[in-house]
């Protein structure tokens, strides 16, 4: 099948008691993994492109690597989204450049300022068949080009989603209840130690998801800053050369839980890094003689399916929905 936009996604998975995985490619081996999967486990998929992946990688290559994950997986539902769009600019290139769905950025206006900026790529993006994710709360974290300090974050106000999404005519709305981007979500000050010594971050605001729930029956809801950074992928990264200390992520049952409720699209983004940034160390620590990129990428590929395979099936519960 074709690329698809996620307005029946987020319906099947908001009656379903799921959510969709959103996740972040940049080179070939991330769409395969992904998207294999996906495949196998017939599961509908939203693969993001951020402004910082179209830097690196080049909008063209990365839709060809799309088009490609779609003619070999035709099967399974795909969206092409755009991460954290800065501006109507960025959203209009994507949306003319063949994309199914764009996020507009602007969280970090005032009220109305993020209005008027939605509204004019909401207008723009129907006018072209695509459909739009809009933002009202700020995460603290870093991704790509997105910068933000835990003093400047702030949650989701409940009383202001309504008028939001009436004014802007957004599809759907990403809110902050306490995740954050980036592998370094928290400092050790905001987390407490469990009776292993291990790191166990603040949780996540349900009041706030269950009040905007209330206010937006049946609206699709979308968690960003969501990768749980598995700590087997930390710990490989540190035996083999690599220094990340404290680096801790969203616990994968508030996310599972979060997936029961209203949200209905789960961005998974350093996960997927981790698991090849690991993997690749610990290759060359143990073949310190290879250098042909295929032998490296290869194994590294391999992990990132089997995580994208445990998280649609064991957090987002997505598995058997395409």
């Amino acid at each position: 099948m074709p690329l698809v936009t996620s307005t029946e996604m987020f319906k099947k998975a908001y009656d379903g008691g799921y959510a969709i995985g959103a996740f972040n490619v940049n080179n070939m081996e991330i769409v395969q993994g992904i998207t294999e999967a996906c495949r196998e486990e017939h599961a509908p998929v939203i693969l993001q492109v951020s402004k910082g992946a179209r830097a690196y990688a080049n909008h063209t290559y990365l839709v060809k690597l799309v088009e490609a994950a779609v003619a070999e997986c035709p099967e399974i539902p795909v969206v092409l989204h755009l991460d954290h769009g800065p501006d109507f600019e960025t959203c209009k290139s994507c949306i003319d450049g063949g994309f199914t769905s764009v996020m507009i950025d602007a969280s970090g206006e005032k009220f109305e300022k993020n209005i008027e900026i939605t509204r004019k790529v909401v207008e723009y993006a129907h006018d072209h068949g695509v459909v739009v994710e809009a933002e009202l709360g700020t995460l603290a974290g870093v991704e790509d080009d997105v910068k933000v300090s835990a003093e400047d974050s702030s949650y989701t106000r409940p009383e202001e989603v309504e008028e939001f999404v009436s004014k802007t005519g957004c599809d759907s709305l990403a809110i902050a209840i306490g995740t954050s981007h980036g592998a370094y979500k928290f400092t050790a000050a905001q987390c407490t130690r469990n009776e292993k010594g291990i790191l166990v971050p603040p949780p996540l605001r349900f009041d706030v998801l269950e009040e905007v729930s209330k206010r937006l029956p049946g609206f699709p809801i979308v968690l960003h800053g969501s990768s749980s950074v598995p700590q087997n992928y930390v710990k490989m990264i540190n035996e083999h050369g690599g220094k990340m200390p404290d680096a801790v992520g969203i616990p994968e049952e508030q996310l599972r839980k979060a997936a029961t409720m209203s949200v209905c699209k789960i961005n998974i983004d350093s996960d997927l890094r981790l698991a090849m940034t690991g993997t690749i160390r610990q290759f060359f620590d143990e073949h310190p003689d290879k250098f042909d990129p295929r032998e490296y990428l290869k194994p590294a590929r391999a992990n990132i399916k089997e995580l994208v395979r445990h998280k649609l099936v064991d957090v987002l519960g997505c598995n058997g929905k395409a």
